[in-house]
Parts: structure tokens; C-alpha cells; sequence
């Protein structure tokens, strides 16, 4: 029976990390047996030798992750959205729980190892069905139209472009820890694959600019320390570069040219470009109305269709589950300012645990805490589904990863991460 349940909380584990970038149906299925498995180690009240690790107190990405479910269930007190909404809302910020289930719910390095294979496979495997794609090969699991269009399976080209930055960057950094003869150069031959899918076949921008700054961490963390300072350089000679070789990159980074000028002369939020910075006026105006405890859970499509129409009585209302296409100013306008240095302590406290782990993993972890800080520049990348998902999974998985040993150790190892 001991052995059994074993088996059973790391094939949760597993089918969780395996999850993220497939259906939602698989994603929502996953979660929920995830949630229930950890509810049962976190509430079992007679604590053995799997229970739940004191040592878990010890990450300060707990307490912030508390915090801000805390802090989101509290501003139903005072949310302005109708409580379908708030309720809605709040389900979907639900998801960071995840990230203390994992880390509730992986015992040992092997458990890590085996759940981030899990991870790796189904990402492999997305990636391979958008290069079959793009190359007009039959992928039977790719149902919609806008998967032969856009290249991305399961999820948009913006997700996918996302993911597939982030596991190239997960590749390289953890090639060393491939098994097998062959298992370094296949790391690295996915981490080229995935830039090159995602720099010459996926058309989504916050993936091109998720790729460019990995790939800038990771080459100034293999130049000597005193040339390091240049990385302030190699994002913008990277995107030179790229504007050059591919055609998608420069065409999209031309299109933002000129949405943005677009917008700047006449105002019009029209394109993408554009509705992302009208939408972005209006969050600044909610949080400037709501500065210290925001509007509450939920309420951004009330308080935008509320300014909309004092401006234009004709304004069709947008439903109650959109975002301002930004996490940052999204926390801002549901918790005030409070709420977005809520978020950004959140991405610091993640950096922070991850000082303390082994160089491969904490700096697989620091690249995943860049692609979310890079990400919800331009996107909910927390809020929405499947791509908020995918990085409070990873997230959890990673730092179990890198600090599970350090349990059993029961001492503080170096800060190699540091480096």
C-alpha cells in the first residue's frame, strides 16, 4: 500500500508537468488531480515520512504565493466586478497554488527528474508537431485551422512561441544532467530547434522577445565576469541579427513600427499594437482612481467598460473575463500599487530561492522567472489560461528540482547559483 501511493503522487506529478501546452481538457483534469493529491498531503494529519517537509517554510516563494491568493480572496470584500466575475477571476489566480503543491509533492531528486522528463517529452513533442506543420506533414492531433496556419497545436502561436523559448533555454542549461552517451548533444539540438521554431516559423512577438533575452542570459553566463556587463548590448545586436535572417522577425518587428506610430498620430486602437496600449492607458487611469487597494478581483472589464463609456455612450462592452493584455498593470488594477509589488516580489522570490540550488537548476529556474517577467510585459502571461498554467507548473517544478536534495541533506549548500 506504502509502495502504491508512491506510484500514485508521482503519476499525478507527472501527468501535471506532462500537461501544460497540451488541451485544456487534459490541462484541467491534470490540475484538478493535482490539487487533490496535494490537499491530501498537506492535510493529512498524521505526518510520516512522506508528509509534507517542514523544510517547505524555508522557500520564500510559499509566503508570497500565500500572499497573493490571500490578498485576491481579501479584495472580494470590496471588488466592484459582479461576484461571477470576482469568483472567475479568482479561480484563475487559484492556478499559483500549484507552484507549493509541486513542491509539497516531490520527494527526491529522482522524482524531479522523473517529472521534468515528463515536462520535457510533451514539450518535445508540441515542438515536433509544429515543425511537422510547417513542413505540410500529416499530425492528425492537429484539429483546427488555426493550427495548419499558425503552426501551434494545442495552444495560439503566442503561447507556443513562449514555451518554446523557454525549453530551449531549459535544454541548454541542463544538458550536463541529460542521461545517456547522446544525451548532451540531443539537449542541444532541441534548444536549436525550439529558438528556430520559434524565431523562423511562429509569428507571435512576445516569444521573439521571451527568446532574445534567454538567449542573451545565457550568453553572458558563459562569458568571462568581466565582460558580463555587456549583455546590456546583446539583446539589441540579437535582434539586429535577426531582423536580418528572418523573415518572420522582421516583419513583425516592422509591423509594431508602424501600429505604434499608427497609434501615437490618430489615437485609434485598431491593431494589435495598439489596443494593447489603449488598453494599457486605461489600466494606468483605474490604478491612478484605485492607488492603495485597487478596484478588486475581477474587476477590469467593469472598471474599462465603466471609463469607456463616460467617454463614448456607444461603447460595446468587452465580457467580464478579459485583461489589459499585462499582468503587471492587471495586479495594479485589482489590488492598487500594492498588488503589483506583490507580483514583482512574487518573480523576485522565486529568483531569490533559486540563489541557493546547483548551477544547472538555478539557472534553468532564473531563466523561467525572465521568460515570466519578459512575458507579462506584453501578455496575462498568470491570469490566462494554459500559459499561466505552464509557468506556475514549471515554476514548482523547478524548484523542487533544485532543492529537494538539499531537504534531505538537512544544511544550506553553497550559493552556486549565484554565478
Amino acid at each position: 500500500m506504502h509502495k502504491k501511493t508512491i506510484n500514485l503522487r508521482l503519476a499525478v506529478v507527472c501527468m501535471a508537468a506532462a500537461s501544460v501546452g497540451l488541451s485544456m481538457v487534459i490541462v484541467s483534469i491534470s490540475k484538478l488531480l493535482l490539487v487533490i493529491c496535494g490537499l491530501l498531503v498537506l492535510l493529512w494529519p498524521h505526518r510520516s515520512e512522506d508528509g509534507v517537509r517542514p523544510q517547505l517554510s524555508r522557500l520564500a516563494v510559499t509566503y508570497f504565493v500565500l500572499a497573493a491568493i490571500f490578498a485576491f480572496a481579501l479584495s472580494l470584500l470590496w471588488t466592484v466586478a459582479p461576484q461571477d466575475d470576482a469568483l472567475g477571476s479568482l479561480a484563475k489566480y487559484g492556478k499559483l497554488i500549484t507552484i507549493v503543491l509541486f513542491l509539497a509533492l516531490i520527494r527526491n531528486r529522482r522524482e524531479a527528474r522523473y517529472a521534468l522528463a515528463a515536462f520535457m517529452l510533451a514539450q518535445v513533442f508540441l515542438l515536433a508537431s509544429s515543425w511537422m506543420l510547417f513542413f505540410h506533414l500529416p499530425v492528425p492531433w492537429a484539429t483546427s485551422n488555426m493550427a495548419v496556419l499558425q503552426f501551434a497545436v494545442f495552444s495560439s502561436y503566442l503561447d507556443q512561441g513562449i514555451m518554446g523559448a523557454v525549453l530551449a533555454a531549459l535544454c541548454w542549461h541542463l544538458r550536463g544532467l541529460a542521461p545517456g552517451r547522446f544525451g548532451r548533444p540531443i539537449a542541444i539540438a532541441i534548444a536549436l530547434a525550439a529558438l528556430g521554431n520559434v524565431f523562423f516559423v511562429l509569428s507571435g512577438r512576445s516569444g521573439h522577445v521571451v527568446a532574445i533575452a534567454l538567449l542573451s542570459l545565457a550568453i553572458m553566463w558563459e562569458m568571462p565576469r568581466r565582460f558580463r556587463p555587456m549583455v546590456v548590448v546583446i539583446p539589441f545586436l540579437l535582434a539586429l541579427a535577426l531582423f536580418f535572417t528572418s523573415t518572420k522577425v522582421r516583419e513583425r518587428l516592422t509591423m509594431v513600427e508602424t501600429e505604434v506610430a499608427a497609434y501615437s498620430t490618430k489615437m485609434e486602437p485598431t491593431t494589435s499594437s495598439g489596443i494593447r496600449l489603449g488598453l494599457w492607458r486605461r489600466a494606468v487611469q483605474i490604478i491612478e482612481e484605485n492607488p492603495v487597494f485597487g478596484a478588486g478581483i475581477g474587476s477590469w472589464s467593469t472598471e474599462y467598460n465603466r471609463i469607456e463609456r463616460s467617454e463614448n455612450p456607444a461603447h460595446q462592452d468587452i465580457a467580464g473575463n478579459g485583461n489589459p493584455h499585462q499582468e503587471y498593470l492587471l495586479w495594479g488594477v485589482q489590488l492598487g500599487i500594492p498588488g503589483l509589488l506583490l507580483f514583482c516580489a512574487l518573480l523576485l522570490a522565486v529568483r531569490r530561492d533559486s540563489l541557493r540550488m546547483e548551477q544547472p537548476y538555478a539557472r534553468a529556474t532564473q531563466s523561467v522567472v525572465l521568460a515570466l517577467a519578459v512575458a507579462s510585459a506584453f501578455n496575462a502571461s498568470i491570469y490566462d489560461a494554459l500559459i499561466g498554467d505552464f509557468f506556475c507548473v514549471l515554476t514548482g517544478l523547478m524548484l523542487a528540482a533544485g532543492w529537494v536534495d538539499q531537504w534531505d541533506a538537512g544544511a544550506h549548500p553553497p550559493a552556486l547559483g549565484s554565478a
